[in-house]
């Protein structure tokens, strides 16, 4: 056994003692794990890669022909100086100090230091994002970008924030919404037929693997850091050479959903009255607001209060006040609304195929509006 070998256990990363069985039967390789134990853990995910397609649970009714290809690189590692969040280490990936306040709709109001942490920290994290849009184009893979935000993360003093929390196995989230899927079927005397499949769409939270980014794909990278204590949280979504008109116009409502309601936020509004103009300006281009993630609180901890739902006629508890720091981060779609997970129980897709968009910004209520923290140097960052 070699003995740089790292397990490939989900969350782990630790010197490999064990190698599959099956793997090795099969001429499968990378396949360690460090021990017993933590194969057991990660047999449920680990076992669809004894297929032959090497693809995550083959027989899942996928709406299209996207597939997320296993095995996952191994886990990248943090050096030790960096400051981390408690859920960093812990075997189960869990934040307990979130989980303290879990039923909580208290909202902090931060002090002067803490907002100066978050800008800090914003200011970072979309240094990273921009470093990792430079590098999307086709034959890039989405485990290449997780490199990439990871390794900018660490030159920044700062601890990717998706890496183990909750067990999720990398430093970013890209959310993959492939692009026009063709297969040809030759016949006899030179004739084919043309046979176009469905498409699959991901939302959010897609998980970073081997799959290569095509011409026509779209794509987001959600990006958060952990710097000095604090997070800082943005996505965006990206166009991966050349797309068609319906993908422009769904990029275009995204990002206006967005900037709506961001002009929007200030002293005295409720944030449950967010969601009518994100829906409103999605239905007036065509397009559905997603209803099962929400933006949220965000400082010390990674999700907090407020809930910030992105939909009409919402229950969220809540009025801005000047230190609240929140996201936005409306995911719209060209079809349904509806959602389904994929059984690694992260990558959210849409129902129908078709595709979603989504920008986020980290925002902080100040004693006249907002302040977009996680804003370019050459983009609006004050409001009004």
């Amino acid at each position: 056994m070699n003995s740089e070998q790292k397990c490939t256990g989900i969350a782990c990363g630790n010197p490999a003692r064990l190698q599959c069985p099956t793997c090795l039967k099969n001429g499968i390789s990378g396949s360690y794990f460090c021990t017993q134990e933590c194969f057991k853990k990660n047999w449920a995910t680990h076992k669809p890669i004894h297929d032959k397609g090497n693809t995550y649970i083959p027989k899942y009714n996928y709406t299209g022909s996207l597939r997320a290809v296993y095995p996952l690189s191994p886990r990248r590692p943090v050096p030790p100086h960096i400051i981390r969040p408690d859920y960093a280490d812990d075997f189960t990936g869990q934040p307990k100090s979130e989980q303290s306040v879990r039923n909580s709709t208290t909202i902090k109001v931060l002090n002067e230091e803490e907002i100066e942490g978050m800008r800090t920290v914003c200011k970072l994290a979309r240094e990273v994002l921009d470093i990792a849009a430079a590098a999307i184009k086709p034959g890039v893979t989405t485990d290449e970008l997780d490199r990439i935000v990871h390794e900018a993360t660490i030159e920044r003093d700062s601890y990717p924030s998706p890496l183990n929390y909750y067990g999720f196995p990398k430093s970013v989230c890209t959310s993959v919404n492939e692009g026009k899927f063709e297969a040809r079927v030759f016949l006899a005397a030179g004739r084919h037929l043309l046979n176009q499949f469905h498409l699959s769409s991901v939302i959010c939270h897609g998980i970073p693997d081997q799959r290569e980014l095509q011409d026509g794909d779209i794509v987001n990278v959600d990006v958060t850091l952990y710097h000095n204590g604090f997070h800082g949280d943005l996505n965006e979504i990206y166009p991966v050479g050349n797309i068609d008109e319906d993908s422009k116009r769904l990029l275009r409502t995204a990002k206006e959903c967005l900037d709506k309601a961001i002009e929007h936020v200030k002293p005295g509004f409720l944030y449950r009255n967010l969601g009518a103009i994100i829906e409103k300006t999605a239905k007036e281009n065509n397009c559905s607001v997603v209803s099962s993630y929400c933006g949220h609180g965000i400082h010390r901890l990674f999700h907090c209060a407020p809930s910030v739902p992105h939909y009409k006629k919402n229950k969220a508890v809540g009025i801005m006040k000047p230190g609240h720091v929140f996201t936005i981060e409306p995911m719209i779609n060209l079809g349904t609304w509806k959602d389904q997970l994929w059984p690694d129980n992260w990558t959210a897709v849409t129902v129908d195929g078709k595709r979603s968009a989504q920008f986020e910004h980290t925002l902080l209520v100040t004693e006249t509006g907002v302040e977009v923290l996680t804003a370019r140097a050459n983009e609006k960052r004050i409001y009004p």
